[in-house]
């Protein structure tokens, strides 16, 4: 699998680069000291081998399948579960959030939702291998495990109240919805509270991994 970028590569474990194709200098000091195989080249060939601001380096890593943790792994107080997100970038970026705020785990379910791609890898500066990803068969059934074990469920959707004005438990889960549909019923109906962040009368809505960051350095203290 090809990724790229500069954050990407140093947030990579070596074992995993197969070789880095890199069309500058500044970082082969870097590429030594971890006793990567590299080749220069021109940034015309880093073009044609990938979509995206590569930032000159590409890296070629071993067949990557992602190591989807169960059920049974979770550990946090704090969760995010993403209700059929489609959008690789906002899988990138709401893991990216996560790391940053110390969340270890988010869920997803297994049909019907993105996965970790190359895409995601990238979006979330190389960052998946930082948290668990848990991958389910049924939210609805997930989350009412979670509130058996304590967690009260706090769902992003318009129709909520102002996530400013609510005090949150100590354990938690965050539900972010699909892209388009937002928060499925079934979900939306089995959570406990639903919030929003409010808008101003131009803006319709949020971008979800936007939305996504916002609730949770909101919700984190």
């Amino acid at each position: 699998m090809l990724i790229y970028g500069l954050n990407v590569l140093k947030e990579t474990k070596p074992q995993k680069i197969k070789k880095v194709y890199c069309a500058r200098q500044d970082i082969l000091p870097f590429l030594k000291s971890n006793h990567l195989k590299y080749e220069l080249v021109g940034r015309n060939q880093l073009d044609k081998m990938v979509k995206g601001n590569h930032q000159g380096i590409v890296i070629d890593t071993y067949d990557y399948e992602y190591p989807y943790y169960t059920f049974n792994d979770l550990t946090g107080d704090f969760l995010v579960m993403l209700d059929h997100l489609e959008d690789p970038h906002n899988f990138g970026a709401i893991i990216r959030t996560c790391v940053a705020a110390g969340i270890k785990e988010i869920i997803i379910p297994k049909d019907r939702s993105v996965k970790v791609t190359d895409t995601v890898v990238k979006t979330s500066a190389g960052m998946c291998d930082n948290l668990k990803i848990i991958m389910v068969n049924n939210l609805v059934d997930t989350l009412k495990k979670l509130q058996k074990m304590g967690y009260f469920v706090y769902a992003a959707d318009m129709a909520g109240q102002d996530y400013r004005d609510v005090s949150y438990s100590n354990k938690k889960v965050l539900v972010i919805g699909n892209e388009g549909k937002g928060i499925s019923r079934l979900v939306k109906e089995q959570s406990d509270v639903v919030i929003k962040i409010p808008l101003s009368a131009e803006a319709e809505s949020l971008n979800a991994s936007v939305a996504a960051g916002i609730l949770i350095y909101g919700m984190r203290d």
